[in-house]
Parts: structure tokens; sequence; C-alpha cells
């Protein structure tokens, strides 16, 4: 992984999940940005299992057939169960830390993949996970037992959905489906459809928008000031 934080103090930490081209520069430079308004940044390398990081130097990178090669294995071995084990590990590191704040909860970010790995850290750990933020998040409706939507009743955190319009056009259910899974688990979930494609939070993507990206952005500085 990748840690960074304030020089001094102790803050709030906040568990950074990538996309699916994993932990790469473009990543510490979203995670120095975060430690610069006041938290304590982990920046997971989900696929630590396969070698260090970088797996993948660039998004573009994932995008070529070697690429793509590289990563189906790793993404495949990536279950609800391994990624929950995994994220109560990144908190208990957290904790750990002198950069963080204990009295304060911590927070959850991701984008793509990452988006409902976000609610699987929150489901981890409710007793310390507060907020979670999923920027054009894939997969937060299944079918499955272990949808994320499914699991919001046992988390005890606030939630940001920021929604890519393109994948509301493919599955304009979801956005519905979240809203009342968080009414009924008497959780805060702020859902929102952006006026952005797939990928527009992540700087080395082909859709960055950096206004709808700053956007984004302020609402999760929002959601993590309550931590």
């Amino acid at each position: 992984g990748f840690f960074v934080h304030p020089a001094k103090g102790h803050h709030p930490g906040v568990i950074l999940w990538p996309d699916i081209a994993g932990l790469r520069e473009a990543k510490k430079i979203m995670a120095r940005r975060l430690a610069a308004a006041g938290y304590a940044v982990l920046v997971a390398n989900q696929y630590y299992r396969g070698g260090p990081a970088p797996i993948l130097g660039s998004f573009a990178e994932w995008r070529t057939p070697e690429g793509q090669a590289k990563i189906k294995p790793l993404r495949e071995a990536l279950t609800a169960e391994v990624v929950q084990r995994d994220a109560a590990a990144w908190v208990n590191f957290l904790d750990a830390s002198g950069a963080v704040a204990r009295g304060r909860r911590v927070g959850s970010a991701g984008y793509c993949m990452g988006g409902p790995f976000t609610v699987f850290t929150a489901a981890a750990r409710p007793d310390r996970v507060g907020a979670a933020a999923s920027f054009h998040g894939a997969g937060l409706v299944t079918d499955g037992a272990d949808s994320p939507h499914r699991l919001l009743g046992q988390t005890r955190a606030a939630y940001l959905f920021a929604i890519a319009r393109n994948d509301d056009e493919r599955a304009p259910g979801d956005k519905d489906a979240l809203r009342k899974a968080a009414v009924e688990a008497g959780r805060s979930a702020e859902v929102e459809v952006y006026p952005a494609d797939h990928g527009w939070c992540v700087p080395d993507s082909p859709v960055y928008d950096p206004v709808q990206a700053d956007r984004a952005w302020a609402r999760m500085l929002a959601l993590f000031a309550k931590l």
C-alpha cells in the first residue's frame, strides 16, 4: 500500500480503494491531495497477492490485452469475503499509526471496482468505519446475497454514491435500489448521477472530467468532515 498523512498531529484515517488498474502514481497524487485536507490516507494495493505495486503503471496499460490478462486472475480473487478480511486488517493498521486520531472514525473511498469495496469495508468494521464514498462504483447492486446494497444494514456508516451517467443508462434501477436499501437500513446516503462518464474522477482516465471530479471531491470532503 501507500500511506500518506500530514507531518504533524492526529487525523482521521481513510482507506482509498483504487480502480481496476490498481495502485499507481495517479492514486498517490489523489492520496496526497486528500492528506493535505487533513487525513491519514492508506491507498490499498488490492492486488498485493500478485506482487508489489504498481502492477500496472497507468489506466491506459490496463486497456491493453497484456494488462487485462495480468489483472484478470488478481481481480477474480477479490471476493467480498477476501476484501472484508483485508479491509479489517487495514483498519487495524490505521489504528496502530501515531498519525491517526483514534477518537475519530475511519472513512473509505473507492473508484470503479473499489466502489463496492467501500461498503465491504464498512461491513467489515462497523465499529470503526463511519463514512464510505463510492465514485462510478461497479457492482453495487447485484443479485448476490453479498451484494453491497444488501449489506448497508450491517454497517454504521454514512454514504456517498456518485454514479456515472453511462452506468445509470445501463442500469437505471441501481440508484433507486441504493436509495431504498439505505432507507431500510436507516443509513444516510447521498445518491447522485453525475453528468460525466464512468471513470470521470481519476486523473489518468481517458474520460477524466476535472469540473465534475472536483464537485464529487467536495462532496466526499463534506462526508468525511463528519468522521
